[in-house]
């Protein structure tokens, strides 16, 4: 079998900084390969969200004929989609070159038609205006493959992205594109122009307005980007219905005199169609939307929704003002795109492991347990500078038959293989006492808990609970702050002294969980997040729920150097290598560690993060997310401390490098773990149902979901309540409403609105 363009060109393209996808071969769409079939890929556009893996591309180089998309976003592609006249073609290139940059990058897949990459200031959303287009945001274009029309590869007369770094290209923006867009397209003649008014992107931006009716102002501007060249019957017809859902008959002269620019309108047809419209659900959202397809952006003061008057409260305002809570700091602080990347050292040796024996790799779970691990075993042996330990609790979230227990299995075995599973505790903690118990008989050790929503569920409900089951949870909090310290344990009121007190010096328990979204999110609730026993876990949500499978995996053995680095490190600074085994100090006897120094550089780091969280905490007082804010710089240095350690267990010094990946790490997963917060966690039944029906709706993403698609994913609700909810969700601007249309008929659609800048 020939070597695919994946194979060929995927990992190269990756060491450019290109995002990429696999394409089916014989088209231009992804493409997945499953049960030696290739089947449409539908979801692809969550690689936008983040960088292509290698794993991926491992994966994707097997996959017979695989070709090779571009995700756009960090680049953007003018594609010259003019096939009857070469000339005219050659000479938008030209315009392109000269406006935006002479790019490298040129493809041709059926000639004269052709496409130019350029790198992106910031990602922005695509622009159509046939026959050319700007493919930015939420699009993708062919980079390798086989062209479906003229059986060939696609050609790069210059060099092909994978000869050239994504940094080498020309940059543009969003501005610079609509300008060049519009000095093409006066190129065009009318001939090469559509004469319809039909949808083209995608990825066009969710209008404001939640409602059919429109401002005069608003309906005005955008019309001046719809001209009316003669345009088809249909189009005539949406534009005039639109208007009139949009104004009602105070529409009519604005209609009169849109129809009138087409040289064959006939003024009879024009009143007489007026008469026979009745809009039903088009209005003003059409108008806008196709407005904004055409380069149209509003002024931010412009008014756009004519249904209420600004300055009117929804009856609900006070409890969705509380749901949809944003820290202003998001705003004032803006945040660098996260990419994930795996430390080096012990940590990046145990999560490589995992990863390479994994049926299905789950690159955050992996490093989130390899963390865990190292934490434990070097727990009671280094510090930081600030008396801080390495104990660590880890939540990784992904759906069932992910893939996510095979970090667990790795653990066991690596630290079974190396003489050191007497760190490892039980797979349950059935109580209270049981918890101090393994902590007594080892006072460094890991648990790893699977469904852990399902325990959390339960130690957390102090209502419904036994008291040894909730007194879990209780030890777990005061455990992790007693790492520096002495845990004190319980005093019994006994006479014969079987029940002395069983006090435990600098106790580290790490805890590494794995769970369901739904019954972690579900498990909790405000109290949780307010008292601080959620602020102290850090929560790894999956990005994919079910990665490529790797069907080549089978046997495995642990790489010696990784059993020989996890013995050094457990025996701590200036030991022997060797079976470890029953060297840590018991649980009431001092213990002398290695304090970890730092360079300068991290020690100023950690200080200008001190100095952010202070200002981002005084801007949350009195919100729930406080008790998150206050935990990021302590867990940032903890995972600082755990992957120098690694890097060197003899003499480990924190770096520059360990203070930057662990800030942005942990600052991503507490910004990821307070969004999920607003979106899950209630107080109350009335909000956790709004809150679920709200999350309904989110998931079904920019194709929305119709009301019996909504009826059946929350059952649980009485119709009523149901229809008030999504009436409140509509009326505050939570929700917006559209048409769907299939094969049949048109459908109403509930979308999410996107989200409101509590700065505004």
């Amino acid at each position: 079998m020939s070597t695919s363009f994946m194979a060929r060109h995927g990992s190269r393209l990756l060491a450019n900084g290109y995002t990429i996808l696999p394409i089916a071969p014989g088209g231009k769409k992804p493409g997945r390969y499953q049960r030696g079939a290739w089947v449409d890929y539908p979801e692809w556009n969550r690689h936008a969200e983040r960088p292509t893996t290698e794993v991926e591309v491992s994966t994707w180089s097997a996959w017979p004929d695989c070709g090779i998309g571009i995700v756009g976003g960090g680049v953007a592609a003018v594609d010259i989609d003019i096939l009857t006249d070469p000339d005219l073609a050659l000479r938008i290139e030209q315009l392109a070159r000269t406006k935006l940059g002479d790019t490298p990058a040129l493809r041709i897949g059926r000639a004269p038609k052709r496409l130019l990459v350029y790198r992106t200031r910031e990602p922005f959303r695509g622009i159509r205006r046939a026959p050319i287009e700007v493919l930015c945001l939420g699009q993708q274009f062919v980079a390798y493959a086989v062209h479906p029309d003229t059986g060939q590869p696609y050609a790069w007369p210059e060099d092909g992205l994978s000869e050239l770094d994504l940094e080498s290209l020309p940059v543009i923006d969003a501005e610079m594109a609509a300008a060049f867009m519009e000095e093409a397209l006066a190129l065009v003649p009318p001939e090469l122009r559509p004469t319809s008014l039909s949808s083209v992107t995608a990825s066009t931006p969710a209008v404001p307005a939640h409602a059919q009716v429109g401002t005069r102002d608003a309906i005005a501007a955008a019309l001046e980007h719809l001209p009316n060249s003669d345009l088809d019957y249909d189009s005539w017809v949406r534009i005039g219905m639109a208007i009139k859902g949009a104004l009602g008959d105070d529409g009519k002269e604005m209609f009169t005199g849109w129809s009138a620019q087409a040289a064959k309108n006939v003024e009879a047809a024009t009143e007489k169609a007026w008469g026979s419209f009745r809009p039903d659900r088009i209005g003003a959202g059409t108008i806008y939307h196709l407005a904004m397809e055409r380069g149209w952006k509003p002024d931010p003061g412009m008014v756009l929704d004519g249904s209420h008057t600004p300055d009117e409260n929804h009856p609900a305002s006070g409890l969705l003002a509380r749901l949809d809570t944003t820290l202003s700091v998001d705003c004032d602080v803006p945040q660098p795109k996260f990419a994930l990347t795996i430390p080096g050292g012990l940590v990046g040796k145990l999560t490589d492991y995992m990863l390479s024996t994994a049926r299905r790799p789950q690159p955050l779970l992996s490093l989130g347990a390899s963390l865990c691990a190292i934490g434990a075993l070097m727990g009671r042996l280094y510090r930081t500078e600030s008396n801080l330990r390495s104990n660590l609790y880890v939540v990784g979230i992904a759906d069932s038959g992910s893939g996510k227990n095979h970090s667990r299995e790795i653990i066991n075995e690596v630290l079974f293989e190396a003489g050191l599973a007497n760190h490892l505790g039980g797979n349950k903690i059935a109580s209270g006492a049981g918890l101090l118990t393994a902590l007594h008989r080892q006072p460094a050790i890991l648990f790893q808990i699977d469904e852990f929503g399902m325990f959390l569920s339960a130690a957390a409900d102090r209502k419904r609970s036994p008291r040894h089951i909730t007194e879990i949870l209780d030890n777990m909090t005061e455990l992790y702050t007693s790492a520096g310290g002495i845990f004190l344990g319980a005093e019994y009121a006994n006479r014969d002294g079987t029940n002395e007190r069983r006090d435990i010096v600098q106790p580290c328990l790490s805890v590494y969980g794995t769970t369901t979204p739904m019954h972690f999110w579900g498990a909790l609730q405000g109290a949780n997040v307010v008292d601080g026993s959620l602020a102290r876990f850090l929560i790894l949500p999956s990005d994919e729920d079910y990665p490529d499978e790797n069907v080549a995996v089978g046997l495995r053995t642990p790489p010696p150097d990784l059993i020989a680095g996890l013995q050094l490190l457990a025996s701590g600074p200036g030991q022997q290598r060797g079976n470890l085994t029953g060297t840590t100090s018991g649980p009431q006897t001092a213990v002398v560690l290695t304090t970890v120094p730092m360079t300068d550089e991290a020690r100023a780091r950690f200080k200008a993060l001190s100095g952010e969280l202070t200002g981002e905490l005084r801007a949350a007082a009195g919100t729930a997310f406080t008790a998150i804010l206050a935990r990021i710089g302590e867990i940032a240095l903890k995972l600082a401390l755990i992957v120098a350690v690694g890097n060197d267990p003899v003499a480990p010094v924190i770096t520059i490098d360990d203070a930057d990946w662990a800030i942005a790490f942990v600052r991503h997963y507490a910004q990821r773990a307070m969004e999920a917060v607003d979106r899950h966690v209630a107080d109350t039944e009335t909000e956790a149902h709004l809150k679920r029906l709200r999350e309904l709706i989110r998931a079904a993403g920019a194709k929305g979901i119709t009301k019996s698609e909504l009826t059946r994913g929350s059952q649980w609700l009485k119709s009523r309540d149901r229809d008030d909810i999504v009436q409140t969700l509509i009326e505050s601007g939570d929700v917006t409403t559209g048409m769907r249309s299939s094969a049949t008929r048109q459908a109403m659609v509930y979308r999410l609105a996107p989200r409101r800048s509590s700065a505004a």
